[in-house]
């Protein structure tokens, strides 16, 4: 499908605003290869609580977030979907340059401010890469924010790969473990063989604590929608650790700079250390931890409860604060 297809499988024939368009809204975000649009979509009315859901990847998509329309209209949230620029429904530009860190963190800002979002109402929400981009963002412009949701995700990225490699990769079978490598290796990582070593040692295991064919809709959507053309360059291409790009980020030592209110979410069984997560809440000035003892990489789905009640306390609590 095309941009323009795309476009008007969203967008209502006029295009006014968002609220004629099923909440939808199409953002031109500026960059120095062009301008492009991103695709948004706004879920509730609420002045004071507005949270701006930063996905996974990166070259992940909005879609494993429609967990949170079973808990955030009761609870009188107003959110906002939104794919990057790359990803699914937004532009897809063939432009590798685009793929840095500080360019998704100007992105970031182009949309608060095409959203009217403001330090009285503005949640930032991000999972795993996501809490990665909203830890920058929060870095570079936390004067607009309201409070900070940080979920599944470590504050550094070779303190990640170091508890893949001493606590996790020690629990996977040997032979699988060493099968996995080889084809890393080879550079095989489409072939069928990889996925299933993955996904029945490592993936139901860290990731989503549920056998694979019962994985919600939204989870495959998001996976199928992947761009690895972006993925992979910032992530790396293995799946057991990070490399590309973002090998050697570290924000840990800068956490103490970011004064909002912040929780970060971690879970027993996930990709990323816990106890990583809850040392980053004891470094943020407002920072506290919420944990999730039956979950992995992905609690929003293998620790529903937990994860959503704690994050909807969270927002209520600093909505009038």
């Amino acid at each position: 499908m095309n941009q323009t297809d795309m476009t008007a499988a969203y967008l209502d024939n006029s295009g006014r605003d968002d609220l004629l368009s099923g909440g939808v809204k199409m953002i031109p975000v500026n960059t120095p290869k062009g301008t492009f649009r991103v695709w948004t979509k706004r879920v509730g009315n609420n002045p004071a609580i507005k949270v701006l859901l930063l996905h996974g990847g990166p070259g992940g998509t909005h879609e494993y977030y429609e967990a949170f329309d079973s808990y955030f209209p009761a609870a009188g949230i107003e959110y906002y979907y939104y794919d990057q620029l790359g990803s699914k429904y937004s532009d897809q530009p063939d432009e590798p340059t685009l793929w840095e860190v500080p360019r998704f963190v100007d992105e970031v800002e182009q949309v608060r401010q095409a959203l009217g979002l403001h330090q009285d109402n503005f949640f930032l929400f991000g999972q795993s890469w996501g809490a990665m981009l909203a830890i920058e963002y929060a870095l570079r412009y936390q004067q607009h924010l309201k409070g900070l949701l940080l979920s599944n995700m470590m504050a550094s990225i070779p303190a990640y790969n170091a508890y893949v490699q001493e606590v996790l990769m020690p629990g996977i079978d040997p032979a699988a473990l060493a099968e996995i490598k080889a084809l890393e290796a080879a550079g095989r990582y489409s072939e069928p063989r990889f996925m299933e070593l993955l996904v029945t040692h490592y993936y139901t295991r860290h990731v989503l604590r549920m056998p694979v064919e019962q994985w919600p809709d939204p989870v495959n959507r998001a996976f199928k929608h992947l761009n690895q053309s972006i993925y992979i360059p910032m992530q790396g291409p293995s799946e057991l650790g990070a490399g590309g790009k973002i090998a050697n980020w570290n924000r840990m030592d800068d956490l103490q700079k970011i004064t909002v209110p912040t929780l970060t979410i971690g879970a027993r069984y996930d990709t990323m250390d816990p106890d990583q997560i809850k040392a980053m809440a004891d470094r943020l000035p407002q920072g506290r931890f919420l944990f999730c003892p039956n979950g992995s990489h992905m609690a929003i789905y293998d620790d529903q409860k937990i994860f959503m009640e704690g994050i909807i306390r969270f927002l209520h609590e600093h909505a009038n604060g």
